[in-house]
């Protein structure tokens, strides 16, 4: 751990010397970051259920994350590829090519306390840069660990400061948010404090990457395969006890069909299994904290209070601590609450008659993340998916909004802030584009037919 100033500076001076290793040499060493993860996974993903409260599968797959995008890093260290052009003057070569940016600053959320680090970081490491990483205060012993992991792996290849952890809070965020030295500065978190960052980093005219609010909504039409709906919704719904950006936290039913998929909702979510997220066998464990509890009871009873009517849960649950129940709340139309981020596990279920209305009701909120629409019209999952159907940066058929794979770009529009982080181009974020253009000929053609006689 080391503070704003001594971080930078190791950081930038690490830079120096790593972006001239070739890139496949610094893919094999991330290749063996990857390894070290898989060798402490089960301890590690222990570490992020206690830091978090997710269940124990869902800590062990935040850590598969990790090494799944440094495998993913580690292809892509050969294929940091630019555009060959060409150019409009005779005996000219024109092409384009990537260059390491520097230090990157990644501030990460308490919710995936090493995944979203990892998705920046070894994404980073392979296009040249080094990184300086805030976690959050409320997830700091697994994100001490992942680094001490990466720490040891890159000291015996004699990059012991290219990666540094810093801790603290909102002022230590704005801090790496106002420093020019960090050209790039990624962060995960609400709304209100990615536009801070955002406007501090513009100021200078820096780099931002912004992961912020979801507030995730999934179709399901008449049409649709009910089991595999309601599976999908449930999980969605209450899986990280509500507290993740892709949580589903607005369902849109058909009315068909609309009474039978409730009835299973209901039965599903009173199975739900509440406690302990270390036991086997259970689904849901608490919320991160106290505040997180009250903010959960507010939003149920702003949903009363607005016309909204409970249909399970809403409660703490008995077993008391910052455990609730899974909550789902129905109502005949969008309630004002709906249009906030309530990280927490409460669902609200709106009926719709036509497609099109269900579209207008979905994107009809701030936020832009994921979504999902459940269905077997072709006709209807390719309407979800035009530029006429979901706003949302993810948009799924016969799946969940929650658990995206890292080979896809992951991030969201409108106020979830534009960013993407992870697979797909991704990478190019963490990079500067140069065009370059080699005259290889003994004359001096101008472009444009531009003439300049000497």
């Amino acid at each position: 751990m080391n503070d704003h100033e001594s971080a930078v500076t190791a950081a930038q001076s690490a830079f120096l010397r790593w972006r001239e290793v070739p890139a496949p040499r610094r893919g094999e060493i991330v290749r063996e970051l990857g390894e070290a993860f898989r060798r402490e996974k089960a301890t590690l993903g222990r570490l992020v259920t206690q830091d978090t409260g997710k269940i124990l599968s869902e800590g062990l797959g935040e850590v598969q994350e990790v090494i799944d995008i440094c495998d993913f890093a580690v292809g892509l260290s050969r294929q940091l590829y630019g555009l060959s052009m060409h150019s409009e003057r005779p005996q000219h070569r024109m092409y384009e090519q990537w260059h390491p940016l520097g230090p990157v600053g990644v501030i990460t959320a308490f919710n995936f306390p090493v995944a979203v680090w990892a998705w920046n970081a070894m994404i980073a490491l392979v296009c040249g840069n080094s990184v300086v990483w805030k976690p959050s205060p409320k997830a700091q012993r697994s994100a001490q660990a992942a680094q001490k992991l990466v720490d040891e792996v890159l000291a015996r290849h004699g990059h012991a400061d290219l990666t540094q952890l810093v801790t603290g809070g909102a002022d230590l965020g704005m801090a790496m948010a106002n420093d020019a030295r960090l050209p790039l500065v990624s962060f995960t978190g609400s709304v209100k404090a990615g536009r801070e960052v955002a406007q501090a980093v513009a100021k200078r005219l820096g780099r931002s990457l912004l992961e912020l609010g979801g507030n995730n909504g999934i179709i399901v039409m008449d049409d649709a395969n009910l089991d595999l709906a309601m599976r999908a919704i449930a999980f969605g719904a209450a899986g990280t006890s509500g507290q993740r950006c892709t949580t589903t936290r607005r369902l849109f039913v058909q009315k068909g069909i609309a009474p039978r998929l409730i009835d299973k909702l209901v039965a599903a979510y009173r199975s739900i299994r509440v406690g302990d997220p270390l036991e086997d066998g259970t689904l849901m464990g608490p919320l991160v904290d106290e505040p997180a509890v009250r903010t959960f009871e507010s939003a149920v009873a702003a949903a009363v209070s607005q016309g909204g009517k409970v249909l399970t849960g809403g409660k703490r649950h008995a077993r008391g601590g910052n455990f609730v129940e899974p909550t789902l709340i129905r109502s005949d139309k969008p309630l004002p609450i709906s249009q906030d981020e309530t990280f927490a596990p409460v669902l609200y279920i709106v009926e719709f008659a036509t497609l099109d209305e269900a579209i207008a009701l979905h994107n009809a909120v701030p936020q832009g993340l994921s979504s999902a629409i459940f269905t077997d019209s072709l006709r209807a999952a390719e309407k979800f998916l035009s530029a006429s159907g979901s706003d949302c940066g993810i948009a799924n058929v016969n799946i969940g909004t929650s658990g995206a794979e890292i080979g896809g770009a992951f991030g969201g529009e409108k106020d979830t802030g534009g960013g993407r982080e992870s697979g797909s181009d991704a990478w190019k974020n963490y990079m500067r584009r140069q065009t370059c253009t080699i005259n290889h000929g003994s004359e001096l053609p101008l472009a444009q037919g531009v003439k300049f006689d000497l």
